[in-house]
């Protein structure tokens, strides 16, 4: 894939970080300066951070590995909805669902019956019901498909998440840190680049920036899945319908998996 050239990302905004006096310390290494109160990240950092996140991505999905992509910020939404559909990728695009990685086994439950209920309506078997019944039943669906319809297919807990905002998914970046779930984030100057194993430094606001970043973490993962599918030609399956072996659920969840 085609790495953008400095040029590109700042066309994109990529370099815009927050008001200085919201930075994180911890991000001090990629901010390049400061003019009129705001951050200014440093592109070139950026690019090898980049490279390295890209590699990353690519290798896992090389491994058959499962990327999920969250977002809760509005203006991300559709840009990480397109990007997932785009590689086959399970996505989280409205409010984090309270223990999807905590009490997995919990939500294959709501899983199974959202994919359920979903199958009924297509073979019209809901009209077995009462109306009343079926009523309830249709907006039970309408409310579950809003938040599920993106994650319906996990089987098991994804094996990385990728989270174009990481400062502002304070829920799901806890609940990935208490189970072992790798991250992998955009950081702005007011994130914590602790909570990820690789991260991205770049605006996480401005539209153009976040469609880029999303957009190259797509493409890894589709050639990840191109060469997946070359070494496993009998199996082919979309990493958001079936999974390789998982490491023990103790284990802490790297990126080096052997």
């Amino acid at each position: 894939m085609k790495i953008p050239s400095i040029l590109e990302m700042l066309q994109a905004g990529v370099h815009f970080g927050h008001q200085s006096s919201r930075w994180h310390p911890k991000m001090e290494e990629y901010i390049f300066t400061e003019r009129n109160g705001v951050h200014v990240i440093d592109l070139e950092k950026t690019k090898l951070k980049l490279e390295e996140t890209l590699e990353a991505v690519r290798a896992l999905a090389a491994e058959g590995k499962e990327v999920l992509f969250i977002t809760t910020k509005v203006q991300a939404r559709e840009i990480v909805k397109e990007a997932a559909i785009s590689c086959d990728s399970p996505y989280l695009v409205e409010r984090w669902v309270g223990g999807l990685l905590t009490n997995f086994d919990e939500m294959k439950k709501l899983f199974k019956k959202y994919n359920d209920i979903k199958e009924q309506k297509e073979n019209g078997e809901l009209e077995r019901y009462t109306k009343q019944e079926r009523s309830k039943i249709l907006k039970d669906l309408e409310k579950m498909e809003k938040t599920l319809v993106g994650l319906a297919h996990l089987e098991e807990m994804p094996d990385v998440l990728f989270v174009p905002a990481l400062q502002r998914e304070k829920t799901a970046v806890m609940e990935a840190n208490k189970t072992g779930v790798p991250i992998i984030g955009i950081c702005d100057t007011n994130s914590n680049p602790d909570k990820a194993e690789y991260i991205i430094p770049a605006n996480d606001d401005a539209v153009n920036s976040i469609r880029m970043m999303v957009n190259l973490i797509a493409e890894a993962v589709k050639e990840g899945k191109e060469e997946y599918n070359k070494k496993n030609p009998t199996i082919k399956v979309p990493v958001s319908l079936k999974k390789a072996e998982r490491p023990p659920e103790k284990q802490k969840r790297g990126l080096d998996w052997t």
